[in-house]
């Protein structure tokens, strides 16, 4: 199954007068590269959780944040006000230094210094086995939406590189007319090239090595390793998961057959296909990047 490289999960869970929201989102990357903000509460469970989204998520650029909010009206809080004047004072030197002015703005620094982490923060010392699981049951809730949004968004993208591979099939198909007249045109203009010399030739040792000249610029072969790329690239698609980096080296080698047939063109018209052809295979190594 396809699954897109990018992706959003949110999850919550409520328990003990507390709730608990998960959110997560992945991007692009070639290894398994996580960060996780979370309540200093729940440190403890930091390696836990990145195993928990590491068995799931084996590859990109993964970004967790949870955080814990109080819907009990008793649950009694706390204000560090060291911590809080330290924030305050720091935010003020910052905006003086860069030449802010915050005349009558001092609480929009109140706010954000009361919003650092630690400022806040409930008189519980302990997390209890009932919000521990209530804790892992929002981050599984999460990454099983990120997955579900990675699912549907790989459906779309592979929907969308088969159709340009279907393209590039066609526009290899199209190439076939042109050949043989193509070879006809390369071979009057090497034979009215010599004429225009009006010098003596050897008619069979021309024929000869007119005959060599167009093997050298046959591209039967091209032609058909492109066709089993292209074909390669549709099982490879529908059979296998984790495919992005597959995908990714059959494209390299279309690229290949691909150049090398416009190298060989020796026409307008195969040349302007050739085009084409190295167009849709632009937009489907673009693509595969953001598959899993």
């Amino acid at each position: 199954m396809i699954k897109s490289m990018t992706g959003y999960g949110k999850a919550e869970v409520a328990v003990v007068g507390k709730k608990i929201t998960v959110e997560i989102r992945s991007l692009n990357g070639k290894q398994f590269d996580m960060s996780v903000k979370l309540p200093h509460l729940y440190r403890p469970f930091e390696y836990d959780i990145r195993n928990m989204v590491g068995k799931v998520l084996s590859r990109g650029k993964i970004e967790m944040f949870i955080t814990m909010e109080s819907v009990d009206a008793t649950m009694k809080t706390s204000v560090n006000k060291e911590l809080f004047a330290s924030y305050f004072s720091m935010l003020k030197q910052l905006a003086t230094e860069n030449g802010a002015d915050m005349t009558g703005q001092e609480s929009v620094l109140f706010r954000s210094a009361l919003s650092m982490p630690e400022v806040i923060s409930n008189n519980v010392d302990t997390v209890s086995e009932e919000e521990k699981a209530a804790l892992f049951k929002a981050v599984e809730g999460a990454i099983n939406a990120l997955e579900s949004f990675r699912i549907q968004e790989g459906a779309i993208l592979i929907a969308d590189l088969l159709g340009r591979i279907d393209r590039i099939m066609e526009y290899r198909d199209q190439v076939i007319p042109y050949e043989k007249s193509r070879i006809e045109t390369i071979k009057n203009r090497i034979r009215e090239s010599i004429e225009s010399l009006s010098i003596p030739i050897d008619s069979n040792r021309l024929e000869q090595e007119m005959i060599f000249y167009v093997e050298k610029l046959d591209i039967t072969e091209e032609k058909v390793r492109l066709e089993n790329h292209c074909k390669y690239f549709r099982e490879v698609a529908h059979e296998e998961e984790n495919v992005g980096r597959k995908l990714g080296f059959i494209a390299q080698e279309m690229g290949r057959e691909i150049n090398t047939l416009g190298s060989k063109a020796n026409n307008s018209e195969i040349q302007i296909l050739v085009v084409k052809m190295k167009d849709e295979l632009e937009k489907i190594k673009e693509q595969v990047l953001n598959i899993l």
